[in-house]
């Protein structure tokens, strides 16, 4: 359980560093464009585009000494990151992802531990974490290694959560005397069933990528080394789709979590009618009828 929350701080102070170079590469899998953003050097995360039109924005959590444990410097870069991402109107997906060893293996105990009760609830600590649930964008967490306490939370924030074989899932922070903050005593119950989630809440332990995929926690398990690339099919097939169509869909399926069936039920009719105003709809039916490809224009 060493590993489950880093003990290292974030690095605050500023240093000088280039901004990353834009460079062409061919994924040897799928044989994808990607280039790195040429955006202003990230401290604790990597982007780079890949895909047709380079469709997928894959932001990668790179804080290897610490496995990327999670902090406000890095959060915040997260949410600076989507924004820009959400901003290109080639981008349909994002896929979340880190190292091999680690996901993201919780939240940095260091920035936590001297904290009190006054700072964390007029600061509302934690509060400015979940920027991953305000995407209008798909977002794949493609998980390799730990991905425990504020980690886990951090892939339940995603649309569709892939594992690599050698994945870990777990809310330990019942070993440190607290308990989840960022969504993982409500969003796990919703994704495993109350029992299962007091098991893993209630004792700190850890299930391997078989058991979340059985649970239901996780979509599918690949081998360690092939999942990002498969996040990255799954991210440019959505692509292919209507965005307006994709965003209102994940708006009708998030909206089934917070309401009531009839409720759900009457949002789900009321966006399906609001497809009738686009020209994705028309394009889409159309194609059908004639047999073709559709064109989708995003309008």
């Amino acid at each position: 359980m060493a590993s489950f929350l880093s003990n290292n701080l974030c690095v605050l102070k500023s240093v000088s560093r280039m901004s990353l170079i834009r460079r062409p590469a061919i994924s040897a899998s799928l044989g994808l464009s990607r280039f790195m953003s040429s955006a202003p050097a990230r401290e604790n995360l990597l982007l780079e585009y890949r895909g047709a039109n380079n469709c997928v924005a894959l932001i990668t959590l790179n804080r290897p000494k610490a496995l990327n444990a999670l902090c406000d410097p890095l959060m915040n870069e997260l949410a600076a990151t989507l924004d820009e991402v959400e901003s290109q109107p080639n981008v349909a997906a994002i896929v979340i992802t880190g190292s091999e060893k680690a996901f993201a293996a919780g939240a940095d105990i260091k920035q936590m531990q001297n904290m009190t009760f006054v700072q964390c609830y007029t600061g509302n600590f934690l509060n400015s974490w979940d920027r991953v649930t305000r995407c209008k964008r798909a977002v794949i967490a493609a998980v390799n290694g730990y991905a425990l306490g504020g980690g886990c939370e951090l892939a339940m924030m995603a649309d569709i959560i892939l594992a690599g074989e050698k994945a870990k899932f777990g809310q330990p922070e019942i070993n440190l005397g607290t308990l989840p903050g960022s969504g993982g005593t409500q969003r796990l119950t919703r994704a495993i069933g109350k029992s299962r989630a007091m098991q893993l809440c209630l004792t700190g332990d850890m299930i391997n990528a078989k058991q979340a995929s059985d649970w239901g926690l996780v979509s599918a398990v690949y081998p360690p080394e092939t999942v990002v690339d498969e996040a990255v099919k799954l991210g440019e097939k959505i692509g292919s789709k209507s965005k307006i169509a994709v965003q209102m869909c994940k708006e009708a399926i998030n909206k089934s979590y917070e309401v009531s069936l009839a409720e759900g039920m009457n949002i789900e009719k009321r966006l399906f009618h609001s497809t009738f105003a686009t020209d994705d709809r028309r394009e889409g039916m159309n194609a059908f009828v004639e047999k073709r490809t559709p064109n989708f224009t995003d309008s």
